[in-house]
């Protein structure tokens, strides 16, 4: 027969996590309340990677940009279906490789798309 769960067993978890939220909330109150409040020019400033900003950061960017991580993530998601298949070759024998061949191809003809519509193509 196995034990039953009531919930006052389960109080000490959640006084762990009443403690815990109250902890971070309390620190985060008392730090905004108490720290320093000085706001230079240098502080309000956008700054990024320790280069300073040069015009607007809503510059158009080229379409193919986008298109190539696109391309780059999904045949890497792809890719990344053939290490189980790797891993249990042995136990899925011949239907496996079948599979295997017809999920190859799939990718095949997409990147033959990609190739045929010139998207990796930059002028």
């Amino acid at each position: 027969m196995e034990p039953q769960s009531f919930p006052v067993n389960y109080l000490p978890i959640i006084f762990q996590m009443v403690v815990a939220v109250g902890f971070v909330v309390l620190t985060m109150f008392a730090t905004h309340k108490l720290g320093p409040k000085r706001k230079t020019d240098d502080k309000l400033s956008t700054f990024e990677s320790g280069i300073e900003v040069i015009g607007n950061a809503r510059t158009p960017i080229s379409i193919k940009y986008f298109l190539v991580a696109i391309l780059f993530v999904l045949f890497d998601v792809e890719v990344i279906f053939m290490y189980p298949w790797a891993v249990n070759f042995r136990d899925l024998k011949g239907t496996g490789m079948v599979e295997m061949f017809i999920f190859m191809g799939t990718l095949l003809l997409g990147f033959i798309y990609v190739l045929k519509k010139k998207a990796l193509d930059w002028d």
